[in-house]
């Protein structure tokens, strides 16, 4: 069953959503057992401060163990002093009062962080992807997953050019798992087409991430934000797959803007989080819809130095 708060009117205070997290942590069998966190990087909006406190408030008297795993996907690791801004820390409050709490970078590409769980077999991914493609994908997540009792994603819902809505079993796969899953996951979507597929609740890629995601031998629980801008306009919680239903419906309400005529010329101004073109081509792919066939769109991001 999922737990909610949804702003009455307009968003929720910083402390609505700390309540919110104490209460939905309270239903956590948790004491004495190891948790994981799956949190995003910079590139995705959300008060990852006040949620690293507020979890920390929740979870840390009550676990054996409280560590935290960066679904990076392919996008380049965190320094130590961009892991501290991300969750709003001092380097003293990291090794001191949060001493004891992991944080770790994940590594797609190196085969010892990586446990194979399975395979999704050549006939599956052609009945799921509707013939588009015909081949196997082997299973493979951040084997640091298997170390706990309970495995808990943390992250906001937005409208997404290759899965359809990002958030839920997302953080899995391709967030922390190995390249095999994450290439089909890519590949198919551009398959599909972003125009196609960004901002649909339910596709083919969705269904690859969450049959990937059942082969998980951990308990699994999800906290599903709905953010505008630097505001916090709800929050869900319960299993990935129930949390992230509820959160896409309302994402979809929020964030997708209707044009009644596309454009000629569009102007996107790429955000400081976008630091380099991989992520900047997120301007692109959010306001496609809107561009006339013969007409153009740019990105302006003076801030990008890295392809």
């Amino acid at each position: 069953m999922t737990m909610q708060r949804i702003a009455d009117n307009g968003y929720l205070h910083p402390q609505e959503l700390h309540g919110f997290v104490q209460e939905a942590c309270a239903t956590l069998p948790i004491d004495g057992k190891k948790v994981l966190f799956i949190i995003p990087d910079q590139t995705r909006s959300m008060p990852m401060p006040l949620m690293f406190r507020a979890l920390y408030d929740a979870v840390f008297p009550r676990a054996l163990q409280m560590d935290y795993l960066i679904a990076l996907g392919t996008h380049p690791p965190m320094t130590d002093g961009m892991i501290n801004a991300l969750l709003g820390i001092t380097p003293e409050e990291r090794a001191g009062r949060y001493g004891r709490i992991g944080i770790y970078n994940h590594e797609w590409q190196n085969p010892e962080a990586l446990a194979v769980l399975g395979t999704i077999t050549e006939d599956e991914i052609s009945e799921i992807s509707g013939g588009l493609m015909r081949q196997s994908a082997e299973v493979a997540i951040n084997r640091r997953v298997l170390d706990y009792d309970l495995v808990c994603v943390v992250g906001p819902v937005f409208p997404h050019e290759v899965v359809g809505f990002s958030g839920g079993n997302k953080y899995f796969f391709p967030g922390v798992s190995g390249a095999d899953i994450l290439n089909l996951f890519h590949w198919l979507g551009a398959l599909i087409t972003n125009y196609a597929i960004n901002g649909t609740k339910h596709t083919p890629v969705r269904a690859v991430v969450n049959r990937a995601a059942a082969m998980i031998p951990v308990e699994k629980r999800c906290f599903c934000l709905t953010q505008v801008k630097k505001d916090t306009r709800a929050v869900f919680f319960g299993t990935p797959e129930e949390a992230w239903d509820t959160a896409a419906d309302l994402s979809a309400k929020t964030h997708i803007i209707y044009k009644d005529r596309p454009f000629k010329s569009v102007l996107a101004m790429a955000p400081p989080m976008y630091d380099e073109i991989w992520v900047a081509g997120k301007c692109m792919y959010k306001l496609e819809p809107v561009v006339a066939d013969d007409g153009e769109l740019i990105i302006y991001g003076k801030h990008i130095k890295e392809i």
